[in-house]
């Protein structure tokens, strides 16, 4: 159970760099897959296998087979690695294949990435990060502007990179165990026969080869493909969004569901440290709610002039608390984990660069609401000494025009 008390957070001497994100490609159009095959299983000696003369794929073969007889699409490649390949079937009984079935390669072409379902989080080796208590928004689920791609090692793939951008920057794609991190090393890749069939769509992936360049952090960058993210996300049947448990919930930016819980918007300055920051919360306050998950994440919040127009985006530090409590006491422990953050703000932002913090809470038992903001003295003095001037302003103008020296 969370204390009820606020919580006194210390700092924490951490690292200042910022961690490299690295996101898996899960599907593969790999020949001993099962599921790449209509009938759940790899084909084997007296069976025929068919690939769909119109489809275009790239398949991996990792070992030797035997087939009755096997047709070829017009345009594709087989990988074979060593000592994979492919024979006549010679008639010999095989206890487990007396089938003689046509076997069909399954369509390839519905695999998007922009759907963050065919994604994981990976450590820089491949292997998966451990759940925990932190997640990221749907939009960040998808490889963002500064992360580096994997696609396994000894795996094919087919990858529909449609995208309301044409250009979808990476910081680094490692494919076949080669990692390709510079603009140079990439445009050879794409030069190459395997490319093509690997990526289709009318977007373009773009190789950098560098990371954020700012401590504050970077957004992500998906935005403008939100809509396709949440299309893939929920079209599937049992995918659609929970019926939230409060009343009037949050909507996250850069999340597809409404929640119920807390979303902190924090403005920054110069001396912020994402990652600085993401780290004494994890470590300070998120250990301390057993129940509550957190995502913290650089977004950019839309501008509009009177409610209506657009005008610009203003870059701010989103915080999202979840948790797992049920029935009137959804969202009430992520509403403290809020409060700790929010009371830390006030004894401790302007050391931590952050000027000013907003926090919204929808909970099992109350409507969504702004419960608290926080502002620097600093930041309200200079508003309220706007404000005069602008007031200042106003009334000797008034008095000109009173006086008719101004018309």
């Amino acid at each position: 159970v969370p204390p009820t008390d606020c919580v006194t957070l210390v700092s924490l001497l951490l690292p200042a760099a910022a961690v490299a994100v690295y996101k898996q490609w899960i599907p593969n159009t790999n020949f001993e897959t099962a599921s790449n095959w209509d009938k759940g299983r790899v084909p084997c000696a007296s069976d025929v296998v068919h690939f769909e003369k119109d489809k275009v794929v790239s398949v991996f073969v990792r070992s030797p087979h035997t087939l009755m007889d096997m047709y070829l699409p017009l345009n594709g490649e087989l990988v074979l690695a060593s000592g994979a390949g492919f024979a006549a079937f010679d008639g010999s009984w095989d206890p487990g294949c007396d089938s003689g079935a046509t076997v069909r390669f399954a369509d390839t072409e519905h695999h998007a990435w922009f759907d963050p379902t065919l994604w994981q989080a990976v450590s820089p080796g491949g292997e998966l990060e451990p759940g925990g208590r932190t997640f990221s928004v749907d939009e960040e689920r998808v490889p963002c502007r500064y992360d580096d791609v994997i696609f396994q090692p000894e795996t094919s793939f087919r990858v529909n990179v449609d995208s309301s951008r044409q250009v979808i920057h990476l910081r680094s794609i490692s494919l076949m165990g080669q990692e390709l991190s510079s603009p140079e090393a990439w445009a050879g890749y794409l030069r190459g026969p395997s490319a093509p069939l690997q990526f289709h769509g009318n977007g373009t992936l773009q190789v950098t080869g560098t990371g954020c360049p700012d401590k504050s952090g970077c957004a992500c960058g998906n935005a403008p493909d939100g809509h396709r993210i949440c299309t893939a996300l929920l079209r599937a049947p049992g995918r659609q969004c929970p019926a939230p448990a409060c009343q009037s919930p949050l909507q996250p930016l850069g999340h597809c569901c409404r929640v119920c819980g807390a979303t902190i918007s924090l403005d920054f300055t110069p001396d912020f440290d994402l990652q600085k920051y993401r780290d004494r919360l994890v470590q300070a306050v998120l250990s301390q709610y057993t129940g509550v998950r957190m995502a913290i994440s650089k977004v950019h919040k839309a501008q509009t002039f009177l409610g209506v127009v657009p005008r610009s985006s203003t870059p701010l530090i989103q915080i999202v608390l979840i948790d797992d409590e049920a029935g009137v006491q959804t969202g009430t422990a992520a509403e403290q984990m809020a409060a700790d953050i929010m009371e830390d703000i006030a004894q401790h932002g302007e050391a931590l660069g952050i000027s000013s913090g907003k926090m919204e809470v929808a909970t099992g038992s109350t409507f969504s609401r702004q419960v608290g903001s926080h502002a620097l003295s600093r930041i309200t003095a200079g508003t309220v000494l706007g404000l005069l001037f602008s007031l200042l302003l106003l009334g000797g103008i008034l008095f000109l025009h009173r006086k008719g020296k101004l018309r």
